[in-house]
């Protein structure tokens, strides 16, 4: 080997010595990370995956830097035995030896062949310890796609597995309440769902690297974590397809008790308009001059999807009996209310009344106990007022003014002096 002079300035015995020995430490160091390297299951499996994408690409490039890893490790391995067999010739090495082992340990006294130039030259020069940092530079871009794809392998394919697995219980329970493809747009979702978990498998496998999110800012090896948005997008629509089967398969249970609590629900119903109805007539042959509201009919239209409901369910079309249920409750319940509110504004006239009775009757019995019944103009205006509350048709209006008549005069009468017992002077 050509020696064009020792950096200066020239080590000494004990420098020769120190620098060795740090130099064969790092060799163990790069030999240790070099075999684990060739052991790691993330290696092994890039050697015998089909890969396709980012991952073939980076793992060719991978494998070159690998190659020239071993390259760079075989030419530091004669490079430091032969610094060693220059230290061996003498115990106390004279001023050649010093020279020349300056130059080995120091100089950049090592070339690599093979293109490990950044500007693509055939060869590079190297120190030891620059040999050394250009080892750990191609070992940690290395590592990083070994490391990755196997962050990767790790974590996806068997929580994809999973999922499928519970897919596949989830695609059972749905054809047992008959949500199927064609038929119901959660079975059209479960296939494609399906699909998505077989495409996503496949890609994980064969281009792992395209399922990785790198650490911002961390420039270690393996610095980040998998990918996992389509996975979770999977898994949040299979969940709502699972809670959706739920709820079928909740109606399979309760079914009857909710259709009949419909039924019931409709013959309230149907029993308040029918009530509705006959006091409309009552109202228009007792009430004159009041405007009574139409009721209107069953609810036919309902009546019709609860009998839909009932062919439903014996024929176990739960999909289709579980939103039609739904719907028919609220429904139920809108009609009775309904109905009540109809019963309501039919009878108010009656109730008007009644209420004019009960009060005409009340200041009557004020009025005898203070001792004023026999008053001449109380009794006519009470027999007024009582002929047209109690007589048919009664006018409203008419028999409300003749109460308020009433009252006033019962007013003006209590209002005078009075003896002891309570009778008018």
């Amino acid at each position: 080997m050509g020696v064009t002079g020792p950096p200066d300035p020239v080590m000494d015995r004990d420098e020769v010595d120190r620098a060795l020995g740090r130099l064969d430490a790092e060799h163990k160091a790069v030999e240790d990370s070099l075999l684990a390297l060739q052991d790691h299951a993330g290696r092994r499996l890039l050697e015998g995956a089909a890969l396709t994408g980012v991952t073939r690409d980076r793992w060719a490039t991978a494998e070159r830097t690998i190659t020239l890893l071993w390259t760079c490790f075989d030419v530091y391995t004669d490079a430091l035995r032969e610094a060693r067999e220059v230290r061996a010739r003498r115990r106390w090495p004279g001023r050649d030896e010093l020279v020349e082992l300056t130059e080995r340990l120091r100089g950049e006294s090592v070339v690599v062949a093979g293109g490990a130039g950044e500007q693509g030259l055939l060869s590079e020069r190297f120190s030891l310890d620059g040999l050394v940092r250009r080892m750990n530079e191609l070992y940690a871009s290395s590592l990083d796609v070994v490391v990755t794809a196997d962050a990767v392998w790790s974590a996806l394919p068997a929580r994809i597995d999973l999922l499928a697995a519970e897919l596949g219980r989830t695609r059972t329970l749905a054809h047992a309440v008959g949500v199927r493809p064609g038929e119901h747009p959660a079975g059209d979702e479960l296939e494609e769902i399906s699909a998505e978990l077989a495409a996503l498998r496949s890609q994980v496998v064969s281009d792992p690297l395209a399922f990785w999110q790198p650490a911002v800012g961390s420039s270690a090896p393996g610095g980040g974590r998998p990918d996992t948005a389509r996975y979770d997008r999977a898994a949040l629509a299979l969940e709502d397809i699972r809670r959706e089967i739920e709820a079928v398969l909740a109606v399979r249970q309760d079914s009857e008790d909710r259709l009949l609590r419909v039924r019931d629900v409709l013959v309230r119903a149907d029993r308040t308009l029918a009530e509705a109805r006959s006091a409309r007539g009552e109202v228009l042959a007792k009430i004159a001059a009041s405007e009574v509201p139409v009721v209107s009919g069953p609810p036919t239209a309902l009546h019709e999807r609860l009998a839909a409901a009932a062919e439903y369910r014996r024929h176990a079309r739960w999909h289709r009996l579980s939103p039609l249920l739904d719907s028919l409750e609220q429904e139920a319940d809108d009609e009775l209310a309904r109905a009540r509110e109809s019963l309501t504004a039919v009878t108010a006239p009656l109730a008007v009344r009644a209420e004019l009775r009960g009060r005409l009757d009340a200041y009557k019995a004020k009025v005898a106990r203070l001792g004023a019944a026999e008053d001449p103009l109380l009794i006519e205006r009470y027999d007024t007022a009582r002929r047209m509350l109690w007589s048919a048709p009664c006018d409203l209006r008419a028999a409300e003014q003749a109460v308020l008549r009433y009252q006033r005069a019962a007013a003006d009468v209590l209002s005078g002096p009075r003896d002891a017992g309570g009778r008018q002077w």
